[in-house]
């Protein structure tokens, strides 16, 4: 049974386990109990290991050997890039990318030379996890993976998919794979020191932050870039692009009586708020609202220009 197999496994005893967690302030994140608790055992492995041998890797090794080494496993992930495209109907860019790695892997020197990108093939970022989403599946639980780190249940699924047909897996020689697996994780974590200077002075709770800033880019990589458009409670209340009458304006007094005068000229008062006045033989009530003063018209119209749309 392979690394991956045996984490997803522990990943399934998670969820199995932590259904009873009452702990749950994102309800993408109904285990996030359980969650923190891997993400704290991830955070102490990454802090006793992976981290300082990322930090070593990254000031011993020259630029051009780091970026070469990346270049190596990019060109790798490219070919289940190219499947997922397939998969998801991108046919033109499954073809693009499909000469990216021919042209990498063999003008390129086994990808250790970004050609492609000088080229004009672009880089993408497909997999299979993308492909469920892109098919309807919905992501189901936030989950943190032990090792792996972040994740959901279907991008777990994704995740075991895409090793599947990995060119890594495929290394005969074990000594040999593990060694370009570690190899693999050792330059991925290096790229990732600057950005944790980032998280470390913005992230006030690491945990929330990286799995907000996860389950969003997922998103975007689900949709190309193009989520859709989130609803807000006044659209939800039907308050789009609505017309709100506004009491005391014009139109709202078409049809009220004209004040009747005295014999000296003077406006006689009105009838009470809610009195029945007579309008050629139809009863309709008088509107005995006040005008607005000058310092609540303001007021007035940033009200009216946030429940009626304008900008």
């Amino acid at each position: 049974m392979n690394a991956i197999r045996i984490l997803l496994t522990l990943a399934v005893l998670a969820l199995t386990s932590g259904c009873a967690s009452n702990r749950a302030s994102n309800p993408a994140d109904p285990l996030e109990s359980l969650n923190r608790g891997i993400y704290q055992f991830n955070d102490a492995v990454d802090k006793a290991i992976a981290k300082p041998v990322a930090q070593g890797y990254d000031a011993v090794m020259p630029a051009i050997g780091k970026t070469a080494v990346s270049n190596f496993f990019s060109n790798l992930d490219d070919i289940i890039v190219t499947a997922n495209d397939f998969l998801q109907f991108k046919f033109l860019q499954g073809v693009l990318d499909g000469t990216r790695f021919v042209v990498n892997t063999t003008v390129g020197l086994y990808g250790l030379i970004d050609v492609g990108s000088h080229v004009g093939l672009e880089k993408h970022n497909e997999d299979f996890g993308q492909t469920l989403g892109k098919w309807g599946i919905s992501t189901g639980p936030y989950i943190v993976l032990p090792i792996l780190g972040p994740s959901t249940v279907r991008d777990g699924v994704g995740l075991y998919a895409d090793s599947r047909p990995s060119k890594l897996r495929r290394v005969e020689h074990m000594r040999t794979r593990n060694q370009l697996y570690i190899g693999k994780a050792i330059s991925h974590r290096a790229e990732l020191l600057d950005q944790e200077k980032i998280l470390d002075e913005a992230a006030l709770d690491r945990y929330e932050f990286i799995r907000d800033a996860y389950l969003l880019r997922r998103q975007n990589l689900v949709y190309d870039g193009n989520p859709p458009r989130e609803q807000y409670d006044d659209e939800d209340n039907g308050i789009k692009n609505e017309q709100i009458p506004i009491p005391n304006t014009p139109s709202s007094r078409v049809n009220e009586k004209p004040a009747e005068l005295s014999d000296s000229g003077t406006p006689l008062p009105l009838a009470d708020s809610g009195a029945m006045q007579p309008d050629s033989g139809n009863m309709q009530l008088a509107s005995a609202a006040p005008q607005p003063d000058a310092s609540q018209s303001g007021i007035h119209k940033v009200w009216v220009s946030q429940h009626a749309g304008i900008r």
